[in-house]
């Protein structure tokens, strides 16, 4: 389990090379001191690499990937592409006086998957939202916080969600409570609209929206939201990513990635199916007319 507070700044390519790094590490049973001595360093700058914290040299990961016995092949090419990809500043950097770092790693990761699959309780995921929605979300929780930045955050928000359009942008699958369906964000306008937003997304082959609802009673993501995100190298481990109030957790360790991603089939097997989502949708809407 990683945890990134607000200060540690990692972009997510390095989040994704350290936690790489560390993966080969450990399957070969190698000790961060061993490790260190090998790039002429100590322990503690192993652990900062392995949690995305410091930038990389090609030289030192390339004697790490050669001491853990990959100097060739896919695997090699993988972790070197995403060596000199790493430092390469986002998009959302231009916000990052608005972004806590430890969301930052959040948005760099969502552009780099292949596919985010997501659990939402109180809201309507950021990334099917709409502008309304999305000013009615921000100002909610935005105490003190002048127009001009929350139509920043907007504005960001709204960028975030042109992945959802590129080509190679990724699959997106999501189970939406009840709760959040029926709550009255912003009034009845607003919601009408992000709900009739929503059956529009829905046309779109790689979005899929499934919804949790009220008659199920108890189920197996109590715990609350999360989102499990796939990327295109298949040597790049599955991230989690569990949202807190002032940080975030990001589990990449076989057994919790695991954990959460039955829990994530067991949501999807009792949830709507996406014909019946699009009845429900219709229903709510109607019932707010």
């Amino acid at each position: 389990m990683t945890q990134y507070q607000p200060g540690s700044g990692p972009t997510a390519l390095r989040i994704l090379l350290g936690t790489q790094l560390r993966r080969l590490r450990e399957e070969k049973g190698i000790t961060r001191e061993d490790a260190g001595h090998v790039i002429r360093g100590s322990e503690s700058k192993i652990s900062r690499m392995e949690l995305g914290r410091v930038g990389f040299k090609e030289r030192d990961v390339a004697d790490l990937l050669a001491y853990y016995g990959v100097a060739e092949g896919e695997a090699r090419t993988a972790v070197m592409n995403l060596l000199e990809r790493a430092n390469e500043p986002g998009w959302w950097h231009r916000f990052n006086d608005l972004l806590p770092s430890w969301f930052q790693a959040y948005v760099g990761l969502e552009e780099a998957a292949a596919r985010i699959r997501t659990y939402e309780v109180q809201f309507i995921p950021g990334l099917l939202q709409t502008k309304e929605y999305a000013r009615a979300v921000i100002t909610a929780g935005a105490a003190g916080i002048g127009p001009a930045e929350i139509s920043r955050r907007v504005d960001l928000r709204m960028e975030r969600q042109r992945v959802l359009d590129r080509d190679d942008g990724p699959i997106f699958w999501a189970v939406i409570d009840e709760a959040a369906l029926r709550r009255p964000i912003g009034g009845t306008d607003v919601m009408r609209g992000q709900l009739e937003h929503l059956l529009e997304l829905m046309r779109q082959p790689k979005i899929t929206i499934q919804v949790m609802p009220f008659s199920f009673g108890g189920h197996s993501a109590e715990g609350g939201a999360f989102s499990i995100l796939r990327f295109h190298d298949n040597d790049l481990p599955d991230v989690v990513y569990v949202e807190q109030l002032a940080s975030a957790l990001y589990l990449d360790k076989r057994e919790e990635v695991d954990r959460y991603s039955e829990v994530m089939e067991r949501l999807c097997a009792v949830s709507t199916t996406p014909e019946a989502t699009v009845d429900i949708l219709q229903k709510i809407i109607s019932d707010r007319m």
